[in-house]
């Protein structure tokens, strides 16, 4: 019937909808639900809560409810989506590393040329190498 001005709308509603920036407590709060919804998840053997839908609401309802109550939808569904791709990555890492591949480590730098090692100090360094390079 439209527009009501008493509609119960609060902060927490407002962050779940994405109107509302939440503060660095909210976050918090927010990644505290995450992490217990997710360890309960690993519990369970359930890595992809929005593909095992049904099978995450039963295995842990209340951390499921406490996720959707104290995070951005967005939030909700970026985690979702972050856990499936992270567990993803970790599984071939382990089948890469299995199967002898060695692991690299890498290490970038802005650092000009000749300064191999040192790194550059901020946005006037990088600056000055890009003109040095261009001949300036």
């Amino acid at each position: 019937m439209g527009w009501w001005p008493f509609s119960g709308d609060t902060r927490a509603d407002a962050i779940r909808s994405g109107t509302a920036i939440p503060t660095r407590q909210e976050r918090a709060v927010c990644w505290a639900a995450r992490d217990a919804y997710f360890a309960c998840l690993d519990a369970h053997d359930i890595v992809d809560a929005t593909k095992d839908a049904s099978a995450a609401a039963r295995a842990c309802p209340q951390q499921s409810a406490d996720f959707e109550r104290d995070c951005a939808a967005a939030w909700v569904k970026y985690f979702k989506q972050w856990r499936v791709a992270d567990v993803q990555k970790k599984r071939r890492l382990e089948e890469l590393r299995r199967q002898g591949a060695v692991e690299m480590e890498v290490a970038t730098s802005f650092a000009p040329e000749g300064g191999a090692g040192e790194k550059g100090k901020g946005k006037g360094d990088i600056q000055e190498m890009l003109d040095r390079k261009r001949g300036r």
